[in-house]
């Protein structure tokens, strides 16, 4: 059977229709969840209890811009918010469960005996610390490293925002993030490092665009 799959791998494209499927679904998702994630955000624009605002956070009472937010007003931001969770929830589902069911996981995810080397060495080289590339198969080191991180991180947004959705019913995964407040910090830190992966990602595509033009048409069988 591993044999059939190694076969198949062959002659699949280099980026298969469910990942871009997949891939064009979480666009749209986090750009509406984000939006109406900080309308919520408007409506309360702290972090910490009333009378105990966490000190180090500098943004205390500073709300998003309305450009940034989705819904118009909080009732607005929650339907939206809550509304799309679910697809986010069921699209990464899917995602997993074809990048274990395809053997997608082998080449896209971070093995640290495999790329923690490579990564290190690519970071130097993005850095001007190193003349030339290393090595690099269908992804490097440093892209597995960024999208295994960006996994770890959605699972961490989708507990944190049920604790935040039931601190009730679902206490016992409130209390793990250190109390409602703390779920809303892993919540919001969350959201800056999606962010963050976004930009990120946005730079590396207009520095290789045919990476964009392959996550449309498929690029060539491998």
């Amino acid at each position: 059977m591993s044999d059939a799959r190694d076969q198949q791998a062959k002659f699949r494209r280099q980026q298969p229709l469910p990942i871009r499927f997949v891939h064009w679904c979480n666009a749209l998702f986090i750009v509406l969840m984000a939006g109406s994630g900080l309308q919520i955000l408007t409506a309360y624009p702290y972090l910490g209890p009333r009378g105990a605002l966490y000190r180090w956070y500098p943004l205390q009472g500073v709300a998003p811009p309305s450009w940034l937010t989705v819904g118009g007003w909080l009732a607005g931001g929650r339907h939206w918010h809550f509304a799309i969770a679910w697809f986010f929830v069921l699209n990464g589902l899917v995602y997993l469960a074809y990048l274990f069911a395809s053997g997608e996981w082998r080449r896209r995810t971070f093995i640290p005996a495999r790329d923690a080397a490579p990564a290190v060495a690519q970071f130097l080289y993005y850095a001007r610390l190193r003349k030339s590339p290393p090595p690099a198969g269908f992804y490097n080191g440093l892209q597995r490293l960024a999208y295994s991180s960006i996994i770890i991180i959605g699972v961490a947004m989708t507990l944190s925002g049920l604790a935040i959705y039931k601190p009730v019913q679902l206490h016992f995964l409130t209390m793990l993030f250190g109390g409602y407040d703390g779920a809303r910090v892993v919540h919001l830190a969350g959201l800056a490092l999606i962010a963050l992966f976004v930009a990120t990602h946005l730079v590396l595509v207009a520095l290789h665009p045919r990476e964009i033009l392959a996550m449309i048409t498929g690029g060539k069988r491998e």
